[in-house]
Parts: structure tokens; C-alpha cells; sequence
């Protein structure tokens, strides 16, 4: 247990070190904590429905990563149909490993231990632009996508502005003519690594609680009809 979070933290490091070099994410561990990200991934896409949007997150990761996948939920949430209203999203990348017949996902759709945070995040940013109305943790934005876009679209233009009131005070937004994100890459499931040394970040034994409040259920007689073009799968 010690030596997986030992590899956990060394890791999570390199990761952090790394995503320091990108400009549409701000990342940093709560309080020195590297199982706790405060996080912000900020839309630099000129073609993005959400360009512009600097979207604050918390990212919760489990210290047997990354056999486990991290928690993912946006702290003011957005009208989308992937993302339930208390932030949390509905997405296969942060699903546990393996095939799930409930709802159809294949094992290489879920989380495996050859992902990483930076993975994580471009699916997100992905997500956003192509939402699927077909398994929607909200339905009624799924209904307004589907029925009216165009309605929908200015209910996100008001979410990117309202995002906007959480960039830092000094912080330097990207511009928006920069290079978007990269695509996402493939994996390399050659991923264990052998660390040596002790963590820069110390004790983290009394690391916050992992566990979010439960989702409220959608109606499910709502999502039988809005899915009625689709297949039907659970988050």
C-alpha cells in the first residue's frame, strides 16, 4: 500500500510538472496535497461553442492511481448534456476498468491504468463540442440541444461569461489565435515506472474525504423519451 502510493504521488508530480507547460489548464494541489487539484481548463479552441470559458473544477484522485480513475466535477456547474447540475459528468473515461453490459461500454471506452490526467482533461475539453444527447445526465439540456439549438447556444454563451468572473486576479488569459489543445493521443500501456526519494508534498495522510454527494436521478420517463433516437446508456 505504501509503495503504490509512493508510485501515486511520483507520478502525479511528473504530471502536474508537465501540464504546467499547457496553456488551457491551471492546475495546481489543494493546500500541497497531490490527491486534491484545484483546476481550471480554459477553452482556447476559436471554433469551441465555449471559447473563452475559464471552467474551475476539482479534481479527486485516489491513491491507488492509476489503477482507479480520478473524480471529476466542475465547481460551478454548466448546462450541458453531459454534466449533471451538481458538476459531476457523465463520461466513459472516468468510468472503473472493464466492459460494463448495463450500459455498453467497452473496456477500451473506460478507464484503464495506461490513461492519465492529461487524457482525462482532453476528453472533457472534447465533450463539450460534442455532447451525447443519447445517454444525457441532464436531460433537459439534452432536450434543448436536440429541439432548440439555437436557445441553447445563448444559455452556454451566458455560462462562458459568468465563468469568466472566476479567472484569478493577475492571471493572463491565453489568446484565443493560440494553438488549441492537442488531440487526443493514444496511450501507452507500458506505464509503470520505478521512483525513488521521498514526496516533495509530505504527508498527505489526512487527505480529504473522496466520496461527492450522490447524483439526484434523472426522471427516467424523460430520458426514455429524449433517447428514443439513440441507444440508451447509463452513467
Amino acid at each position: 500500500m505504501a509503495d503504490e502510493r509512493k508510485i501515486a504521488e511520483r507520478m502525479l508530480m511528473n504530471e502536474l510538472k508537465e501540464l504546467s507547460k499547457e496553456n488551457w489548464v491551471n492546475a495546481e494541489p489543494r493546500d500541497g496535497n497531490l490527491f486534491v487539484w484545484d483546476i481550471a481548463l480554459i477553452v482556447v479552441n476559436p471554433t469551441s461553442l465555449y471559447c473563452g470559458a475559464y471552467l474551475k473544477a476539482e479534481l479527486k484522485i485516489p491513491k491507488n492511481y492509476p489503477m482507479s480513475p480520478p473524480e471529476f466535477k466542475f465547481v460551478r456547474p454548466l448546462f450541458h448534456p453531459n454534466i449533471y447540475p451538481d458538476g459531476k459528468l457523465c463520461i466513459s473515461i472516468l468510468h472503473a476498468p472493464g466492459e460494463d453490459e448495463t450500459s455498453g461500454e467497452l473496456a477500451s471506452e473506460r478507464w484503464s491504468p495506461a490513461q492519465r490526467i492529461f487524457t482525462v482533461l482532453i476528453s472533457i475539453l472534447s465533450l463539450l463540442d460534442d455532447a451525447e444527447v443519447s445517454s444525457a445526465a441532464n436531460v433537459d439540456a439534452g432536450v434543448m440541444l436536440r429541439k432548440e439549438p439555437e436557445k441553447y447556444r445563448k444559455v452556454v454563451k451566458e455560462h462562458v461569461e459568468t465563468s469568466k468572473r472566476d479567472i484569478p486576479a493577475g492571471f493572463k488569459m491565453p489568446s484565443l489565435v493560440e494553438t488549441k489543445p492537442p488531440e487526443k493521443e493514444e496511450v501507452d500501456d507500458d506505464f509503470w515506472c520505478e521512483f525513488d526519494g521521498e514526496s516533495d508534498y509530505g504527508d498527505t495522510s489526512d487527505d480529504e474525504d473522496m466520496v461527492f454527494e450522490d447524483d439526484e436521478e434523472s426522471d427516467p420517463d424523460e430520458a426514455e423519451e429524449m433517447n428514443q433516437d439513440g441507444e440508451k446508456r447509463s452513467c
